[in-house]
């Protein structure tokens, strides 16, 4: 057996956050099954996970998997759980197998020597951040209402200046009411080597503002600024921005790493802390138990999370889309965008364009255009 098996674990070390943004997916939306969860993952979990990580990889013949350390915030355990929970799957995964471990954090409990710690044990450190300033990270504060940015800023430094090789990049959500210049060029400043916009995770039900004119594509424009930035800067220096890198990938014929666009199956699976295996953590955004699979690692392989109908909804590519999608001349690049992104409550289904759908389009023929006029060829030839 061989090829078709998850690539990507996402292992929850903590289910609680000491932030409280405003707009988190997770805590303020209509799932709320984290209150039902341990607080820490247990022993137990960890070496059930790992050996079921062992032999799902061994049984694919699989020879790189990506582990991310996720939460709520996983370093409220400190770094001892999340160094742990990695080696554990290193050692249980086939001789030879690469396993590139992330944490992802908002940087308020990253000190030097969890930093050192972390970085000694191989595991790469993201960071989730609105912005470069305290102004654009106005929505990321603690459960007192008090801002996170002085100690997120101190996160990035860190990592920028002590130990670059553990630094994996900086994830943004994407605002269309702040400028888009001043938040990549701040984000820039924080010296990440790699970017990651995304799109706030709504659906038909919960419609992002300004879908009338004069702005019916509000995060695609956003977007398309920041891409001009990107493209343009001659800078040796400048950071990867895998949403931009996607794209462009696909443009010219390549195939997606990412379910945030293109059509390649989702490769990942969520184990929770009490070990549930559950859909990616965006359906959290579309209903209570969206995510859910019925599944768990002290019962069922990852084989048969793979068989799973939802988890086979995940995969279905092309096929998992309605036919306003299946006909629109840009789905081998959109994908139809983030499968969260296509819920409508009325029909209960996930077979509807994205509510971004606009802005998807954008930001491809935009991207298009740019790579038409670098290439001297019209941009209908890519879309």
């Amino acid at each position: 057996m061989s090829g078709d098996g998850f690539r990507q674990f996402v292992l929850k070390v903590h289910s609680r956050c000491n932030l409280a943004c405003t707009y988190c997916y997770i805590y303020t939306g209509p799932d709320q099954s984290w209150r039902e969860r341990p607080v820490r993952v247990g022993d137990d979990v960890v070496r059930r996970t790992a050996a079921r990580i062992g032999e799902h990889v061994a049984a694919h013949r699989i020879r790189a998997v990506r582990v991310d350390l996720h939460g709520g915030e996983p370093l409220l355990t400190g770094p001892g759980p999340v160094v742990g929970y990695a080696d554990a799957v290193r050692d249980a995964v086939p001789a030879g197998t690469v396993v590139t471990a992330t944490v992802q954090t908002n940087g308020t409990l990253l000190t030097p020597g969890a930093l050192d710690r972390l970085a000694d044990a191989g595991i790469h450190i993201g960071l989730s951040l609105d912005g470069g300033t305290a102004a654009l990270n106005a929505r990321r504060v603690d459960h007192a209402g008090r801002s996170s940015w002085a100690a997120a800023q101190r996160a990035a430094l860190l990592l920028a200046g002590r130990r670059p090789d553990a630094y994996a990049g900086i994830l943004c959500t994407v605002d269309p009411a702040t400028d888009p210049a001043e938040v990549y060029r701040t984000l820039c400043g924080l010296g990440p080597p790699s970017l990651d916009f995304l799109l706030p995770h709504l659906h038909w039900g919960s419609r992002p503002p300004g879908r009338h004119r004069p702005a019916p594509a509000p995060y695609g424009e956003w977007l398309a600024a920041v891409f001009d930035l990107w493209w343009d800067d001659p800078g040796q220096a400048r950071p990867r921005v895998r949403l931009f890198s996607e794209i462009v990938a696909l443009l010219l014929g390549g195939a997606s790493r990412t379910d945030a666009i293109g059509l390649s199956p989702i490769t990942a699976v969520v184990v929770e802390t009490d070990g549930t295996l559950e859909r990616v953590d965006s359906l959290k955004a579309a209903f209570e138990g969206a995510p859910v699979t019925g599944l768990d690692v002290f019962r069922h392989s990852f084989d048969e999370a793979l068989r799973h109908p939802r988890i086979a909804a995940l995969r279905a590519g092309l096929d998992a889309l309605g036919d306003v999608c299946r006909s629109c001349p840009v789905v081998r690049v959109c994908g139809g965008g983030t499968y969260a992104h296509r819920y409508a409550p009325p029909t209960g289904h996930f077979r509807h364009p994205s509510v971004h759908c606009a802005d998807l389009e954008h930001i491809i023929r935009h991207a298009a255009r740019r790579i038409g006029e670098q290439l001297s060829v019209s941009s209908t030839s890519l879309v």
